[in-house]
């Protein structure tokens, strides 16, 4: 197995560059997930290292290979796509073994490797059926041994389980999760679902038009982000963001009708800021009276209130169990400062 590293890569199609100086490094054996909103880039970055997309500029290393201009075919890579693209008239079997077989290996070879494939993702009961006696699951599954049988040096996977539905989805990031602990391949792994990235990844990179906003373990950026996009990407439901004025040291907050004194290096008096809280770091105050409920959501262990404030500016509050608040009712909010994250009102970076 080996690690990929890019440096500087840049992706142009004619006068658009959609990838700009792109620096990563993967390491072997680590689970890496690119996230971001529709358009950021990382499907594209995903086909470049695959080689499905040419490198504009820069270069692409697996292992120690520049594969920057190898044919896809070369790069020792193998690739899961969105759709699973398998063969409706070939058994399981036979769709996992017929790239090995098109590229002239051994029968033995590929009865050896699907087995293994086979019994690593639990399909040796599926083996003589077709696509279409399978769940979107199965299917699934088959395809990632397809990829598995040929023993590549990196996993690529492309949005995978877009197609399932959500009992599905849990399920199959459980088995991707377990296989990369079996094999203990590289792999990267594009999703614009950021619970997907959370649960699944070693690392995280944050993409935003064709930039990486920040690279780290999953509670590294949900915890130390460092702008306000990245906070507001990273975390279900995401975090709140409330605008407010540096003033004696304090951050004057209108929508809290208070001042916030928090433990970082204040900018001077005047400065616009924004005050970033995490739902679950906010607690109802039913004495207050600053917020209107707007609606509550009750999940079983965990409930939502959706809160407005006098300014208009809009909340999300966790609570465990049934949630205090009822719907119109008024109430206030304490906060815990601790946890509280400022960003700079015009560039949106985090002041520490």
């Amino acid at each position: 197995m080996s690690g990929v590293t890019l440096n500087n890569v840049i992706k142009r199609y004619g006068d658009v560059q959609v990838i700009h100086g792109v620096d990563l490094d993967i390491k072997d054996g680590e689970f890496c997930v690119f996230v971001g909103p529709s358009g950021c880039g990382k499907s594209t970055l995903l086909r470049m290292v695959a080689g499905l997309e040419e490198t504009t500029d820069g270069a692409i290393h697996i292992g120690d290979r520049d594969v920057t201009t190898e044919d896809p075919a070369r790069r020792g890579v193998a690739m899961v796509f969105q759709t699973y693209a398998l063969y409706p008239h070939m058994t399981v079997k036979e769709n996992m073994g017929f790239g090995l077989k098109m590229n002239g290996h051994p029968k033995a070879e590929i009865e050896s490797k699907v087995a293994e494939a086979s019994r690593i993702l639990r399909l040796d009961e599926y083996l003589k059926r077709k696509p279409a006696a399978l769940s979107g699951g199965q299917r699934q599954r088959v395809s990632i041994g397809r990829a598995i049988v040929r023993g590549p040096e990196v996993f690529l996977f492309d949005e995978p389980l877009s197609n399932l539905d959500a009992e599905l989805r849990v399920e199959m990031r459980v088995e991707i999760a377990r296989l990369h602990k079996e094999i203990g391949a590289t792999m990267i792994y594009v999703t614009h679902d950021q619970v997907e990235a959370m649960t699944l990844a070693d690392k995280i990179v944050v993409l935003r038009k064709g930039v990486i906003e920040q690279v780290g373990a999953p509670l590294d950026l949900y915890n130390d982000p460092d702008n306000k996009f990245v906070a507001g990407f990273i975390g279900s439901p995401s975090m709140n963001f409330l605008n407010g004025t540096v003033s004696g040291g304090a951050v004057d907050v209108p929508a809290l009708k208070s001042a916030v004194k928090l433990d970082v290096t204040m900018p001077s008096d005047g400065t616009s800021v924004i005050l970033g809280l995490r739902p679950e770091h906010l607690t109802i105050d039913p004495a207050g009276a600053t917020h209107r409920v707007e609606m509550t959501e009750s999940l079983g262990g965990v409930s939502y209130a959706y809160l407005v404030s006098e300014t208009g500016e809009k909340l999300i509050v966790e609570e465990r169990g049934i949630t205090s608040a009822n719907e119109g009712d008024h109430v206030g909010l304490t906060i815990d400062t601790a946890t509280a994250r400022l960003f700079d009102g015009n560039t949106e970076q985090r002041i520490r």
